[in-house]
């Protein structure tokens, strides 16, 4: 067994891309499997609860902090096989991944790019961006079975992946991931689904000009982490774009009009789904709603550049944050209807 180096009150709020929260009561770095397994069953021994931290870029951290073992994923190791197989481990920072596969020109994560976090958590969120999504590439995913500590590979079908979803974030209490396999494509063609991006670019382009296109859309609405960015501290989209039927969307778009905030249902923004459900735009059901882009509460806010994220400017707490996404969730809900599920996980 490894020995444990087990920190006590270590703040949470300088991992976390929010910069919110208050400490861990118990923090240990895994960087390996043994580490791991080893953390996890000295916080049973010890009756603790026990929490993994990746990259902290969906993670809202409570402000009285977490009074259990946080275990920081530091599983490092990245190994591009032959053929367009990539095995990573779960800590590996995301950008990383997508950096090897663009540069080595494999196909299937250049729309990827410009994520925060770490590879563990791609396949939990079912990480997607500019018409890709990560379950599209995923062959297995290495984890640790909750129940008996005992490692498992599991197939895609096994995740269970939706919209932003998975098998892993529906029941976090069964397995942590610890490392990833992708299948890529070597020499594949870039992927180009995405309307915003297609206005981008023209023609035959390699995957490392998707990349930059897909980089300078997401740096210009504030979702890359730049430190002279005023509005750098957020977890990305604070809630998800909701999947309706058609039936919904269509009642929506109706309502849009008849509250004069959409001039015809052809100006509310809606796009297919592969399963035949519709998905609605969060950020303009915001806007619609009176929340506008740059609107404070304080020491935080929406974004100047997108209305789908919430800010921290600093001195702030997460319940205000907190705070501020109800408020937002019930003037949608009041205005259309329709209810906005939170993104980032809270600690808990």
């Amino acid at each position: 067994m490894p020995d444990l180096e087990i920190q006590q009150d270590v703040p949470l709020a300088p991992l976390t891309t929010f910069e919110l929260g208050g400490p861990a009561r118990f923090f240990v770095r895994a960087g390996d499997t043994e580490t791991l397994i080893s953390a996890l069953r000295w916080a049973r021994e010890e009756g603790h609860k026990a929490a993994v931290l990746g990259g902290g870029s969906n993670l809202i951290v409570p402000d009285e902090g977490y009074r259990g073992l946080v275990i920081q994923m530091a599983i490092g190791d990245i190994d591009f096989k032959d053929g367009g197989t990539v095995e990573v481990g779960a800590g590996v920072p995301w950008e990383v991944v997508v950096d090897g596969a663009v540069t080595r020109g494999w196909a299937g994560l250049e729309c990827l790019t410009g994520i925060p976090g770490s590879t563990g958590a791609t396949p939990i969120q079912n990480v997607g961006a500019y018409g890709q999504e990560v379950a599209e590439v995923i062959e297995r995913v290495l984890v640790v079975d909750l129940g008996d500590l005992s490692l498992a590979e599991l197939a895609p079908e096994a995740c269970e992946f939706g919209y932003r979803d998975s098998m892993f974030k529906r029941e976090p209490e069964r397995y942590i991931v610890l490392g990833v396999h992708f299948a890529l494509r070597p020499d594949g063609p870039a992927t180009i689904r995405y309307s915003e991006l297609e206005k981008r670019v023209s023609g035959s382009v390699s995957l490392g000009e998707i990349r930059n296109a897909v980089l300078d859309l997401r740096r210009k609405k504030s979702m890359v982490i730049d430190p002279d960015d005023p509005n750098r501290r957020s977890a990305g989209s604070f809630f998800l774009n909701p999947v309706v039927t058609s039936t919904e969307a269509d009642r929506v778009a109706a309502l849009a009009v008849a509250k004069g905030v959409a001039p015809n249902i052809l100006a509310v923004p809606r796009y297919p789904t592969p399963s035949g459900d519709v998905k609605l735009a969060a950020g303009w059901l915001i806007e619609k709603s009176g929340i506008a882009k740059g609107t404070r509460r304080g020491a935080v806010g929406v974004s100047s550049n997108h209305a789908l994220v919430l800010v921290h400017h600093g001195e702030g707490t997460t319940t205000e944050l907190l705070a501020f996404g109800d408020e937002i969730r019930a003037r949608v809900e009041d205005r259309f209807g329709l209810p906005l599920e939170r993104e980032p996980r809270l600690l808990a």
